[in-house]
């Protein structure tokens, strides 16, 4: 439960709703409000596909009804094509079209103040200005220390590690630090009874094949992969909402850049998997 002088958090939300967890989060967050357990107010929602943007797109569908949710929350949407702003760039590198689009982001949002920027599957990096002015954070799909990647990616790589624990974190966007900084973390075990099984129907799939050898899509369609994504999934909300509960709370702050617990800076992630473990065994999201 939220403490009595816990503040209301003004959010400014970024997502590419390229899928169906991406409305999921968006949902269940302000479910959360509705349910007197979270104080925040979305102040806008910033994507960085427009609206009708290709049609062809694997991902249109689904950006088509994250527009739609957003619209029927009631929520201010902004949208700018990363795609027709680069292609309106002539010259320039990389790094010099980043930089150029967060300054156009940080423009289109600048009458919509926020306190935390939420990354919730917003499939584009935030420039380091937009990092240096705001407190960004970051959903990420792997532990502090973790492989990095997509989500599939990190799955993967924990696979072939055959790693005994796996889950999510948050991270605070940093100039300094491309990956950023851990905030907070939930995991969950590989190495149960209940995946035992798992693990040998992968490995009398594979045989004695090296990993190197096995193709991405053998890897993503075993009963393995999907357990250890459903897992992963299932942990995103509640996280995202005990983070921000966290930071409404007080104890933890990010001044200048920096978390801090009290006056002392934190050195660790705040590992919240007991209390996103008992959400999930209570249904709470």
């Amino acid at each position: 439960m939220m403490r009595n002088d816990a503040v209301t958090l003004n959010l400014g939300w970024f997502s590419s709703g390229k899928d169906e967890s991406a409305r999921v989060l968006l949902s269940s967050i302000l479910k959360r409000k509705d349910d007197g357990l979270l104080d925040v107010s979305i102040k806008f929602v910033f994507c960085n596909w427009e609206e009708g943007e290709e049609p062809q797109h694997p991902d249109f569908a689904q950006r088509q009804k994250f527009f739609q949710l957003v619209r029927e929350l009631g929520i201010p949407l902004i949208t700018l094509s990363w795609k027709r702003f680069r292609d309106s760039l002539k010259t320039g590198s990389k790094d010099e079209w980043r930089a150029a689009y967060g300054e156009m982001m940080r423009t289109l949002i600048e009458g919509s103040p926020f306190d935390l920027g939420i990354l919730a599957g917003y499939n584009l990096w935030i420039d380091r200005d937009t990092c240096a002015r705001f407190s960004m954070l970051n959903l990420y799909p792997s532990l502090p220390g973790g492989p990095l990647g997509t989500e599939q990616e990190a799955i993967c790589q924990v696979i072939t590690q055959r790693a005994g624990r796996h889950g999510i974190m948050i991270l605070l966007c940093s100039p300094e630090q491309e990956q950023g900084i851990p905030l907070s973390f939930s995991s969950f075990p590989l190495q149960t009874p209940e995946y035992k099984p798992l693990w040998g129907q992968f490995d009398t799939a594979v045989g004695k094949r090296t990993f190197e050898t096995i193709s991405k899509d053998q890897v993503e369609s075993s009963a393995l992969f999907k357990r250890i994504h459903i897992e992963v999934k299932a942990r995103e909300s509640p996280l995202l909402a005990y983070t921000m509960m966290m930071l409404a709370d007080g104890g933890v702050k990010i001044i200048n850049g920096r978390i801090h617990e009290g006056d002392i800076m934190m050195k660790n992630a705040r590992d919240l998997t007991v209390a996103v473990d008992q959400a999930i065994a209570n249904k709470d999201f």
